[in-house]
């Protein structure tokens, strides 16, 4: 049972704390968000202001200064009641209103989906965030406060809620280094998104609660009395079991048993200077049997989110395997309030975060987000770049390179330098040459190869390799300002052979009629901007062709009736075979489809007249139909054929080439997914890649292009795997 926190003891606890307080403006938004929610309620009928009043006792126990509480007391004003921006600045000033809005959802902009809505939220936030870090400090207070009331909502927002905060929220806290409200955001998600996992592992933890207790206050002592003789006074020690879902990744995530988690307990030492922080690991190692490999020094290489400590592995007399972790009192205020114990509010220092350095995760997010609209694609990479695991790799001169957990070369190339990546032509990892999808490991030592020729420029297949934001940002943005007349050739295209997919015929002028507004939202000037944009991956076509059709539909919808009922008439009296193949002016004759390109209904296709076999079907980009058009004995033979609209249900046989992180059950896992879409599969093989990677090839039956693009992005889905190709060999 969460409590419910009053006004009162809210100002007893600020006039508890050591810092300059504007109580008047403090209790004057109170009263402000209490007036302004009077009539509303939560989903457990409490008053609403209980849920603001909650967030700032939050952001208070993190040492906001006065604006972010009194923002985080009115940060539902402007969202949820008639109260305005304009408003709530004249009342509070343009610091507090600006906070508010950076926390307000883009809830009254229409979207097409709702994960369009919740990137957009989601980018916004990181948007403010990069203004000011105050923004996603309150956002988390009012993310922990909601999951701590979740079980009040309905089953379906109970999930949602809980993902979300697994996969946004717990890693922003991460990468702030909050680890409180990161380890109780993780707690919390897992308590709704495995229920049956999480109370099997609270069951395990209750029953083992007093051998636990007795545990670690018995290490405890043995510590402190063997620095008693070294340290007057005895420095700080204390005590901590592994959080459930940690304990969970564990268990459940890496196949192990409760009592092979090393660091399930953990003893804390805390001393004054990083000097006696590695006085005591010497003495923790004499006290102790060490154990290999199991020595962690975030003191001379901090984390990410500047975390520091020393973490050693060691091993008892009883034989009870625990961890310690020293640091100084300094680091341990980083290791428990993040980037939150370094805003110095009380000296009048803002929130602002142009300068620091320790944010420029934050600027690169948004660095790349300028080179793709795909606003579900930015959650995906954000959730990537905020990955909790960071590997640590080093440049033949020593510097240390962070990554996020699966990084490739090329994400180390281009963490170097823009014009390193561009000019990449291979790498040695430890000394040995390896393949650019090679993924980094902690510890490894780096050497990136490149080009002398200045001009030399990345492959567009690295998008599909690479995994940060950076390096799939920066390979566009080349190919955005180096490549303009290619992107608008592959552009066109692109569009033109998904405007044909969906029978929508259209002049240039016409065209750039329906997309003005995207051509607008994209900033572009010309209709061959908009075509360089979709090729070189700015603007993805399945987000536009959607809208495009509406407002083909709407405006020729009269003007093109006539047409269409012609179209209509000659489908139904020209020469449909079985096949669903409408041939053009040709009447009784047999169709087969070509084993070289395997076309499927869908796909943009031309016959080719056989001699006693009847027209064969290529797809259009057919490497036999691009060598034999221009044959002056061969191209009157081509002709145009289409696919009807209503065929008989004809099944085609289709082969994916699956490239992916070889592992454990992964050949269970792509046919189970081909089962649930009740796909035939007819044959499956996997094979092992020189560079440890698994080559997995499958054929089904399929009705067609649609049913197999959909088939493929579910396996894009499937843990560890890269890619998933449609291949012609059958």
């Amino acid at each position: 049972m969460q409590p419910i926190y009053t006004i009162d003891a809210f100002i007893e606890k600020i006039t508890k704390e050591d810092k300059n307080y504007d109580l008047d403006k403090i209790v004057f938004a109170y009263e402000t968000a209490a007036r302004l929610h009077k009539n509303q309620k939560r989903d457990s009928g409490e008053p609403y202001i209980t849920h603001p009043l909650a967030v700032a006792y939050i952001a208070l126990s993190l040492g906001m200064d006065t604006d972010t509480i009194c923002a985080a007391l009115l940060h539902d004003t402007v969202e949820d009641t008639e109260y305005t921006l304009d408003e709530l600045s004249k009342d509070f000033g343009a610091d507090v209103a600006m906070l508010v809005d950076g926390v307000t959802k883009l809830g009254k902009i229409p979207m097409a989906t709702k994960e369009e809505q919740q990137a957009e939220n989601i980018r916004k936030i990181i948007l403010a965030t990069s203004q000011d870090i105050r923004v996603i400090l309150i956002k988390l207070c009012d993310r922990l406060h909601n999951m701590r009331t979740l079980h009040y909502r309905t089953d379906v927002k109970r999930r949602a809620t809980a993902l979300e905060t697994m996969n946004i929220y717990a890693p922003l806290a991460h990468r702030l280094g909050i680890r409180p409200i990161k380890e109780e955001l993780e707690d919390l998600a897992f308590q709704f998104l495995d229920p049956y996992a999480y109370e099997e592992i609270e069951k395990q933890m209750k029953l083992r609660k007093d051998q636990r207790e007795e545990i670690i206050e018995s290490i405890k002592k043995k510590i402190a009395d063997r620095l008693s003789k070294d340290f007057d006074p005895v420095p700080y020690i204390d005590g901590r079991v592994k959080s459930n879902y940690g304990i969970y990744k564990k268990v459940y995530r890496d196949g192990k048993d409760l009592d092979q988690i090393y660091d399930r307990y953990a003893v804390r030492v805390i001393v004054n200077t990083v000097t006696e922080c590695y006085g005591v690991l010497g003495i923790i190692h004499d006290m102790f049997k060490p154990i290999p490999n199991r020595f962690k020094d975030y003191i001379s290489t901090p984390k990410s989110n500047m975390y520091q400590s020393l973490h050693t592995t060691v091993i008892g007399k009883e034989g009870i395997v625990f961890e310690v972790q020293i640091r100084t009192w300094e680091m341990h205020k980083t290791a428990e309030f993040g980037i939150a114990a370094h805003w110095k509010y009380k000296e009048g220092i803002s929130g602002k975060t142009k300068n620091d350095e320790r944010l420029n995760w934050i600027r690169k997010i948004i660095e790349a987000q300028k080179e793709s609209d795909d606003v579900e694609e930015i959650v995906r990479t954000i959730k990537t770049d905020l990955a909790p695991e960071d590997i640590f790799a080093y440049t033949p001169k020593g510097d240390m390179i962070s990554l996020p957990l699966g990084a490739t070369v090329i994400d180390f190339a281009y963490a170097i330098h823009t014009q390193v990546g561009h000019r990449m032509t291979g790498a040695k990892v430890d000394n040995k040459m390896v393949s650019i999808d090679h993924q980094i490991k902690t510890g490894e030592i780096v050497e990136i190869i490149t080009s002398k020729d200045e001009n030399h420029g990345p492959s567009r297949s690295w998008l599909k390799i690479c995994k940060t934001n950076e390096a799939r940002s920066k390979i566009r943005s080349w190919y955005k300002k180096e490549r303009r007349e290619e992107n608008i050739f592959e552009g066109r295209n692109e569009l033109r052979r998904e405007l044909r997919r969906n029978m929508i015929h259209l002049d240039d002028e016409e065209l750039k009629e329906l997309l003005e507004q995207d051509i607008k939202r994209h900033n572009c000037e010309t209709l061959d901007d908009f075509f360089a944009a979709i090729g070189y991956g700015g603007v993805t076509l399945s987000k536009i062709i959607p809208r495009l059709k509406q407002n083909y539909n709407k405006k020729y919808a009269e003007d093109r009736k006539d047409t269409q009922i012609q179209i209509d008439k000659q489908l139904k009296t020209s020469s449909g075979t079985s096949s669903g193949i409408i041939v053009d002016g040709i009447n009784d004759c047999a169709v087969k489809f070509a084993k070289c390109c395997t076309p499927l209904p869908g796909d943009d296709v031309i016959g080719f007249i056989t001699k006693g076999h009847g027209i064969s079907v290529h797809k259009r980009d057919c490497q036999k139909y691009r060598l034999q058009k221009d044959d002056p004995e061969l191209s009157g033979r081509w002709v145009d054929v289409l696919w009807a609209e209503e065929r008989s249900t004809t099944y085609f046989s289709a082969t994916l080439d699956i490239v992916a992180h070889d592992r454990i059950g992964l050949m269970a896992d792509i046919v189970n997914t081909i089962s649930t879409l009740r796909i035939q599969m007819h044959e499956a093989t996997g094979r092992e890649l020189k560079n440890g990677n698994a080559n997995v090839i499958v054929t089904v039956s399929i009705a067609g292009k649609e049913q197999l693009e959909g088939l493929m992005q579910k396996i894009r889905k499937i843990d560890s795997v890269m890619s998933v190709d449609r291949s012609n060999k059958q």
